[in-house]
């Protein structure tokens, strides 16, 4: 069942003797008393979702009794002993019960919400530190995701501190997970990033019940875990067996009692847990062991030896608290902690617990046993018991100041530069970020870019060289004095790009948390992040994560699309814009021009790290365009008008009014030279085709969205649909986008216009560029042919 652990860089306690006597500051009495009634609380908080409220729909409202069970004395030991109000803490998704009750008892939560989990208005399902009423650090729910957004959360504050003295300071960075969620990805991707090795203020705690959500585990392989952290660098901490079970192991027998406890299949120890504790004798012996073992184990009363078989490390109150508080602070830690799922109540230890929900007689059985007069479920502790006192003090401890947010940072509409050559968005981007610097200092200081290995290939190289990398720790620059190197990579505590491995969950994962700053210390930072667009996919769920916790940044995508041909199907990217059109939280852009790159990304920066602010996504590319395409205006006015209608989703590029259009072509970023031309092509036809050059589709389809509502929806784009396509002026539509075409097919319903969407519906291969786009019906030829088919030619 537990298997003894064998590196050396592991720390067992009170596994192989008894556990040291309690630290004398831990009144274990009031810990266990506290306990019993986070346990009742959090199990009545689910019954009340269930049986306390009507319910029309028949659809099971849901929670999670027995997970939650298996967490509670982990967090009792945290919130009411070793937990700082600077520290910040990750829950285990289905614990949340767990730490609503804690709130409540600390004064943080009204009763009112006892009887509001997944109601509207009420107790989030999981915890959201943006949706819950009290005090939530991480939003979690994506398994694994939440759990290492601490991680990500330690690094951002690190970054801030380093670069903002007044920045306030942060304790540990406690990450609560079960043991399943050890099965993800996005674990692994972290604890192997070279950085988190030295952040000694992390703090794992596994949750070691030995569930999931439909079965036992059936064999854990807790070595093969222990020894994955231990590689990485993390300081290992095992609890297995609690102090009353360890004494036991001391006599004679105990030894013989430890292995088989400790060999028995994870399954056997479960339904063990289920059977008249008058049969466990039995189940233990098994018609063998020596005659010491069947002398220790007939020598305790029923209760004892179920009491022995139930005391594992996770549920040792004193022991939690030792551990805790002697954690190492010069590397991360991970305890693991044995625990029982549903540990207490009636469905303990079933391997169909995860979603079971107590029948009314269990309740009741519950109460009596936590002590509980039922017709006063809510009662908190006489303010004057010892309990009562406990949770005074802790919550005066844990109270935090008022988060002062950073005083507002300038940042231009326009930095003032033409535009005259060749360029493509994803080098403009570069410059840009270099130009910064200069230009506009103020938010320069307020920017941090990271890749995941791609700095240089997404052209970050000029705005590195000028501000330099950021690390833990001071890294020696071997290459400093390398007159041939063009990327100066010198890794500081000052600089301000970070470079991960090549892991995009660990990209936005810290992406997500850089832009909370803002929120949980006050500090705003703009985060930028450039990945490869066909990679956004792999990236989406922590990505989305980061946005519905909170976080506000931008995501660089680049280079996409078909149109990086020879790089072949593997590298190009079809259906990201439609991926940025339907993220919330998030506006979408993909500008075809230099200018408009300036303009929007400047326009992105500052809502980025503000109170109401959205993040960003823009979908870049590395096929140079000629700016004279663009025919931007040169008078001031002009110009500026010009700049408000690329930040509100898009402009006309035609000269003639929108009324004299036979067919109006509309293009996004890189194809814009192909619906340029083919506009021309018409032309030379008779057919008048009008060119719209659309920056973000993403707004113009809020702008749709919004017509005839009677409420606003604060959409920042106003009605720039009716600018593009007035009422009046109705006309069929050609819509072209390297990405899936069905992005802009929404545009058919602005005016019931007659559509052709064109766009890339397959994978692709290496080829050239005109290749490439005649391959998947992109070309002007392929543009021309669907405008004169829809103008009757």
């Amino acid at each position: 069942m537990i298997a003894p652990p064998s590196s050396p860089a592991i720390v067992k306690r009170a596994a192989d003797s008894a556990s040291a006597p309690a630290p004398s500051s831990v009144d274990s009495g009031v810990l266990r008393e506290i306990s019993r009634r986070v346990l009742w609380l959090s199990a009545a908080i689910v019954d009340a979702a269930n049986r306390g409220r009507p319910n029309h729909s028949g659809v099971k409202v849901g929670g999670h009794q027995a997970s939650s069970a298996s967490m509670v004395d982990i967090m009792v030991a945290l919130w009411f002993h070793s937990l700082r109000g600077e520290d910040r803490v990750s829950v285990k998704p289905h614990s949340s019960p767990v730490l609503h009750a804690i709130n409540y008892l600390l004064g943080d939560l009204d009763e009112s919400y006892l009887t509001t989990l997944r109601a509207k208005g009420g107790l989030q399902s999981y915890p959201s530190r943006l949706k819950d009423p009290d005090t939530v650090d991480f939003s979690t729910g994506s398994v694994g995701i939440g759990a290492t957004a601490a991680l990500w959360a330690a690094i951002a504050h690190r970054y801030t501190r380093s670069h903002f003295a007044d920045t306030p300071v942060a304790g540990r960075f406690v990450s609560l997970l079960g043991d399943a969620e050890l099965d993800e990805g996005a674990i692994w991707e972290a604890v192997a990033d070279p950085q988190v090795a030295s952040l000694g203020e992390l703090l794992w705690v596994v949750d070691l019940n030995r569930q999931s959500l439909d079965r036992v585990v059936p064999d854990i392989q807790i070595e093969r875990l222990q020894g994955m952290f231990a590689a990485a660098g993390w300081q290992v901490v095992t609890l297995k067996w609690g102090r009353f079970v360890c004494d036991l192991f001391e006599r004679p027998g105990g030894r013989e009692l430890r292995s088989r406890l400790e060999e028995m299949p994870n399954e056997e120890y479960q339904r063990m847990l289920r059977v008249p504790g008058e049969e466990v004798a039995d189940r233990i012996l098994s018609g063998q062991g020596s005659v010491e073992l069947r002398d220790l184990v007939t020598s305790l009363t029923t209760v004892e030896l179920g009491r022995a078989v139930r005391d594992l490390g996770g549920h040792d109150l004193p022991l939690l608290v030792d551990t805790f508080d002697g954690a190492n602070d010069h590397r991360p830690t991970v305890v693991f902690a044995y625990t029982i799922k549903g540990r207490g109540l009636a469905t303990e230890g079933h391997p169909n617990n995860h979603s079971a929900l107590l029948t009314e007689p269990q309740m009741r059985q519950l109460a009596e046993a936590c002590g509980i007069d039922t017709t006063d479920p809510w009662a908190t502790f006489p303010a004057e018991s010892d309990a009562g006192r406990l949770c005074t003090r802790r919550a005066e401890a844990l109270a935090r100041p008022a988060t002062t947010p950073t005083d507002p940072v300038s940042v231009p509409t326009s930095l003032g530069h033409p535009h005259r050559k060749p360029v493509s968005t994803q080098a403009a981007l570069g410059r840009l970020l270099a130009d910064v610097v200069r230009d506009a200092p103020e938010l320069a200081a307020r920017l941090v870019t990271c890749s995941p290995d791609v700095a240089s290939s997404t052209n970050l190289g000029g705005w590195i060289n000028k501000t330099g990398v950021w690390s833990v720790k001071e890294r020696h620059d071997w290459f400093a004095d390398d007159r041939e190197r063009v990327l100066r990579w010198s890794e500081s505590e000052s600089g301000q790009h970070i470079e991960l491995g090549i892991a995009e969950v660990n990209l936005v994962g810290l992406l997500g948390e850089l832009g909370t700053t803002w929120s949980r210390w006050g500090q705003r930072l703009i985060p930028v992040a450039t990945i490869y667009d066909p990679f956004v996919s792999r990236a989406l769920e922590p990505w989305s994560y980061g946005i519905y916790a909170g976080g506000q940044s931008i995501l660089v995508g680049t280079p996409s699309g078909v149109t990086l041909a020879p790089e072949g199907g593997a590298h190009q990217s079809i259906t990201t814009p439609s991926i940025g059109l339907e993220q919330p939280g998030c506006i979408a852009w993909e500008p075809a021009f230099a200018q408009d790159l300036e303009w929007t990304f400047l326009h992105a920066a500052s809502q980025v790290g503000v109170p109401g602010g959205t993040s960003a996504y823009f979908r870049l590319s590395t096929r140079p365009l000629d700016p004279e395409l663009a025919n931007t205006p040169q008078d001031p006015a002009l110009l500026e008008r010009r700049r408000r209608q690329a930040t509100a989703g898009g402009y006309r590029l035609s000269n003639h009014p929108a009324a004299e259009d036979d067919v109006t072509l509309v293009g996004v970023g890189v194809l814009m030279p192909e619906v340029v031309e083919a506009a021309r092509v018409l032309a030379e036809h008779g057919v008048t085709a009008g060119v719209v050059c659309l920056t973000s589709p993403d707004l113009v389809f809020r702008s749709f969205q919004q017509r005839g509502r009677r409420e606003t929806t604060g959409n920042p784009s106003g009605d720039v649909v009716e600018d593009l396509f007035p009422a009046h002026a109705a006309a069929p539509l050609v819509t072209v986008q390297d990405g899936h075409p069905h992005t802009l097919s929404f545009l058919a319903g602005v005016r019931g216009d007659r559509i052709r969407c064109l766009g890339v519906t397959d994978f692709g291969q290496s080829s050239d560029l005109d290749d490439a786009y005649a391959l998947h019906g992109i070309d002007v030829t392929s543009i021309t042919d669907a405008a004169l088919t829809l103008a009757g030619r």
